[in-house]
């Protein structure tokens, strides 16, 4: 059976590397992104963050705006706007000046999920209390503000009215992957460290998709955590830098990225193993073969219309070169 090859894209949570500093790991997302151009990839996102050491893409909409001007041609957007942190208005400005600086480049991702802990929520000024409601209600605003000009409407978004950036959900639960049907909206599923849920959502989503004005069918983007070098023994000893800061974010002990340990994930008990493996088990670690044989199962098994990598790896180089083999493997 033959599937059709997906296109690539990157998200990227802008590292800061054990030993290096904040505004290296701009840089390095900025490096990042013109390679990911060079070698045709869709789409570059950025995932908003709070309160961690480890991850720059805080001021996510600044972050898009600074690496939309030092590229020319890949869409810059969100991998996503955590919604109930900003109410829908100051999206809406945000994003409408990036449209209008970055015509046809700019995606708008949504999440649900706050992205951060209690505390930082409220000096987010998140102090009410989320409802059901609140996040299919606040997707219809943006819909709204970003859609045609309404000369009666009491608030209208300056930039941002008559921009119609793409907007996209994105989840690792069933929920949005329902809304997003029920919208008609190209869905995100965050299998990169949630992937439990991945068959069940994009098939819900499959199933109860209703064409809009923006889609006339299903388009679904699958998240895949990848590290990619030219032997299989390589990639899994550059792949610890991500065991270890999954093991830190399982253990509320977020930091930077860890420079890569030999035979990391041996040192530690079957727990944590485990946990480790569950959180990465839609990873694709390996040579050349081995990634697209990777891609070519997860192909497979999702017939997924866009593969999203995320690839941590602490020398910056190697990093490039990892996006380098993976297109290569997925073009091969």
């Amino acid at each position: 059976m033959h599937f059709k090859t997906p296109r690539l894209s990157m998200l990227d949570l802008v590292a800061v590397r054990e030993g290096g500093t904040v505004r290296q790991a701009l840089d390095i997302a900025v490096q990042t992104a013109q390679k990911a151009e060079a070698l045709g990839f869709a789409r570059y996102w950025l995932a908003e963050h709070h309160n961690m050491p480890g991850i720059a893409s805080s001021a996510t909409a600044v972050l898009i705006g600074h690496i939309a001007g030092q590229t020319t041609r890949i869409r810059v957007g969100s991998g996503g706007i955590m919604l109930p942190n900003h109410p829908p208005l100051v999206v809406a400005e945000a994003f409408g000046t990036l449209a209008e600086l970055y015509p046809g480049r700019i995606d708008l991702g949504l999440g649900r999920a706050p992205g951060t802990d209690g505390a930082t929520m409220r000096a987010l000024r998140r102090d009410r209390v989320e409802t059901e409601e609140d996040f299919p209600r606040d997707v219809a605003e943006l819909q709204r503000l970003l859609g045609p000009a309404d000369p009666n409407a009491r608030i209208s978004a300056t930039p941002g009215s008559d921009t119609h950036i793409p907007i996209w959900l994105l989840g690792s639960s069933l929920y949005s992957a329902q809304l997003a049907a029920m919208k008609g909206l190209p869905y995100a599923f965050a299998s990169h460290f949630a992937p439990r849920f991945l068959h069940q959502a994009i098939g819900l989503y499959r199933q109860l998709f209703r064409p809009s004005a923006v889609l006339d069918k299903p388009y679904v983007m699958v998240g895949v955590p990848v590290v990619a070098a030219p032997t299989d023994a390589e990639a899994q000893f550059l792949a610890t830098s991500t065991q270890q800061r999954v093991l830190g974010i399982l253990t509320g002990q977020r930091g930077k990225l860890p420079l890569p340990v030999e035979g990391f994930l041996q040192q530690l008990g079957p727990r944590e193993q485990a946990a480790i493996q569950d959180f990465l088990a839609l990873a694709v670690v390996g040579s050349p073969e081995t990634v697209r044989q990777g891609f070519a199962q997860i192909q497979q098994s999702t017939e997924a219309d866009e593969l999203i990598l995320v690839t941590d790896i602490h020398d910056p180089a190697l990093r490039l070169r990892s996006l380098e083999i993976s297109a290569q493997a997925l073009a091969g």
